[in-house]
């Protein structure tokens, strides 16, 4: 399952993610906002954040005006790689490299086309693991405040 969340700036981005879920048979859940009407990022931010640190989301999208806001919040939660992206490598990379669990996507940055193509890349690429999974434990330190 994925969890899904923007604000104003980003609705119409989760909107277009949400279609192509939808349309791929692949389960997810909204926790808005459901309009773009000005709301706070961080509030939504945070129930997906809990959501997938939690397990019960197995990754996340957020989409915010710039994608920043966004991830700064996720970022707070224990267990959350949150990466902003804008380009196809930098996307597959946050998950190749990084095991980057939340997406973050920026509505004045790209358009529900790419927004699209971002998502349908994140959700295909697995971690590769390996000599990365070492930099993912020392991030897991600096969590512990052991780093």
């Amino acid at each position: 399952m994925i969890a899904l969340g923007a604000d104003h700036g980003g609705f119409l981005l989760k909107e277009a993610i949400k279609n192509y879920l939808a349309a791929e048979n692949i389960a997810y859940k909204d926790f808005g906002t459901f309009d773009e009407a000005s709301i706070d990022y961080a509030p939504v931010a945070a129930k997906v954040a809990h959501c997938v640190a939690d397990g019960e989301a197995e990754r996340g999208i957020l989409c915010c005006g710039t994608g920043i806001g966004m991830s700064i919040a996720a970022n707070k939660v224990q267990g959350i790689r949150a990466s902003v992206c804008a380009d196809a490598y930098c996307t597959e990379m946050t998950r190749r490299h990084n095991n980057s669990n939340i997406l973050c996507l920026g509505g004045r940055v790209i358009d529900e086309k790419k927004a699209v193509e971002l998502a349908k890349i994140y959700l295909e690429t697995e971690f590769e693991g390996g000599r990365h999974q070492q930099r993912i434990d020392e991030i897991s330190a600096i969590e512990r405040g052991e780093l």
